[in-house]
């Protein structure tokens, strides 16, 4: 295998499979053309589902990795365990141990995963039926610090795109229903995710980034 090679499994559920637009403009894909226009060869394997919890990335997305074998994964889930209300703290917390647990036993090293926060959701029209915006915030907030706790905790690489994602969803950048990013919003993910990701094989662990 060509050590500079990148074989990119994008885990999660519909903010990064991108519904509100389509997968490929969903920041895997750009994240993924970032890095060819960049001269990387890139094998992007994005299984994430509208709708998926913790629960169903454990059952259907993690079986992928000791086929793909990849050598980065991307990390973004939670925010449907806060819509179907069966996932408090310390549930999330602990479905999160799984996941890196089992990531590693699959030959995955922490150093060759990315956490990601999930968006602010909270202030989106879809989303008042899931309670109020201040209460959803603080649910959004909680897990986002559970999700870098436990990525640095597993070794794993957390960037911090929430404030990125505060200010988009303050400017609406709204997909056409209402409730996920919009197309431009997942192309400044991914542009900012291109910054932070210097991927020079083997690939460093490295501290918690804070975008500004």
């Amino acid at each position: 295998m060509d050590p500079t090679s990148i074989r990119y499994l994008a885990l999660g559920d519909s903010f990064t499979i991108g519904t509100g637009t389509t997968p490929d403009k969903a920041f895997p894909a750009l994240l993924a053309a970032r890095w060819r226009t960049a001269g990387r060869t890139v094998e992007l394997l994005n299984p994430a589902v509208n709708g998926y919890t913790t629960d169903d990335l454990i059952t259907r997305e993690l079986p992928h990795v000791p086929v793909f074998k990849p050598t980065l994964v991307t990390l973004l889930i939670g925010a449907n365990d806060i819509v179907r209300g069966g996932s408090d703290d310390k549930r999330y917390r602990g479905q999160l141990r799984r996941i890196y647990t089992q990531l590693r036993d699959d030959g995955v090293p922490g150093s060759a995963v990315v956490g990601l926060p999930q968006p602010e959701w909270s202030r989106s029209p879809a989303a008042s039926p899931y309670g109020t915006t201040e209460a959803l915030l603080t649910r959004i907030a909680h897990f986002n610090a559970i999700a870098m706790d436990e990525a640095e905790t597993a070794g794993a690489r957390f960037i911090d795109l929430y404030p990125l994602m505060h200010r988009q969803a303050a400017a609406e950048m709204l997909a056409t229903d209402g409730l996920h990013p919009n197309a431009e919003a997942h192309e400044e993910w991914a542009r900012t995710l291109a910054e932070k990701l210097i991927l020079v094989p083997p690939m460093p662990a490295m501290p918690v980034i804070s975008v500004p």
